[in-house]
């Protein structure tokens, strides 16, 4: 559509998308679902278990599973959300729900991790006497139910961001929920009750380390930052060599949801519209280096001034 300031416009491509909906295998819904019931049944057990054993190793593995029962949920919410037509008042659908329940997965996460960690420092000064055997089995269970998770989500790990993180973070709480199993059993062997406390403090360590990174990320994606992995530069240098382009500007790089990317820019090309062919190869590009599903491309002629073309101007 030629603009009165004698601009070309043209709105494309959906890449992995089509009318809003994932192209996600349906299966996937399933295994989030049935992760997120076991996750949630695990956090009660452990949370139980953990007042009853006097065990903040096992409460603090139970905060854990509760980001992961969180994190699921999240998961399997953009899952549904993104697979939902947009709206005339949501035009991009629910999909930035998945960010924003991240940032506040993350706040809660370290609000009840901190809490964890202040009980076990006072108890390393007063130790109470933790049923080692108890420690151990639901430390095994949480072993059995992560690892079943994982593995549920284990091939859908290469094809969707949002699925690799909810693989990787089940198969990490494995590991911590192995480590349990371990301090369980150092207490029931030596009858070192501080182990307890000291388990409980690395794993919250471990906690904050995994949680500051999903917070920074989370927080610079409601900032609209550009996705890590994408380098702005090398996208705009991409623009900047398609033929007939003589000048990009105006150039926005966003994340949709937690697995989408849009970018919106202007490409000066004095010789006029390139024909349709031209955006086709644009957007297979886009995605196929950048993983830019959602391109909108402005054409300018260059014969007047685009108020937005300073880099300072948004």
């Amino acid at each position: 559509m030629l603009h009165p300031e004698g601009h070309e416009h043209h709105e494309h491509g959906h890449g992995q998308h089509e009318h809003g909906r994932s192209h996600t295998p349906t299966n996937f819904g399933t295994a989030f679902a049935v992760g997120t019931v076991l996750n949630i049944a695990l956090v009660v057990i452990q949370a139980t278990y953990g007042i009853l054993a006097h065990s903040t190793v096992l409460l603090a593995d139970a905060a854990h599973n509760s980001s992961d029962a969180l994190g699921l949920l999240i998961a399997w919410s953009a899952y549904v959300l993104a697979r939902k037509y947009p709206t005339e008042r949501y035009t991009y659908g629910f999909r930035s729900t998945s960010i924003l329940a991240s940032l506040l997965n993350a706040v809660i996460l370290l609000i009840a991790t901190g809490a964890i960690a202040w009980e076990a420092i006072q108890r390393l000064f007063e130790p109470q006497a933790v049923a080692g055997v108890t420690v151990i089995v639901v430390a095994a269970i949480g072993i059995a139910i992560n690892g079943l998770t994982a593995w549920m989500l284990m091939v859908g790990r290469h094809g969707d961001l949002n699925i690799r993180g909810a693989y990787v973070h089940m198969l990490a709480d494995t590991s911590v929920s192995a480590g349990v199993v371990i301090a369980g059993a150092i207490i029931v062997l030596t009858g070192w009750q501080w182990i307890d406390s000291a388990a409980s403090l690395v794993i919250s360590a471990v906690i904050v380390w995994g949680t500051w990174g999903l917070l920074r990320t989370s927080v610079d994606m409601s900032l609209q930052a550009v996705p890590a992995g994408i380098e702005p530069v090398t996208v705009h240098d991409y623009l900047a060599s398609l033929p007939g382009v003589s000048e990009v500007h105006d150039i926005h790089i966003w994340p949709m949801s937690t697995t989408e990317t849009a970018l919106t820019c202007h490409l000066i090309m004095p010789q006029g519209h390139p024909g349709g062919d031209f955006f086709t190869r644009v957007d297979a590009e886009l995605l196929r280096r950048f993983r830019i599903q959602h391109p909108t491309i402005q054409i300018e002629l260059g014969d007047q001034d685009c108020k937005l073309a300073p880099a300072h101007i948004v």
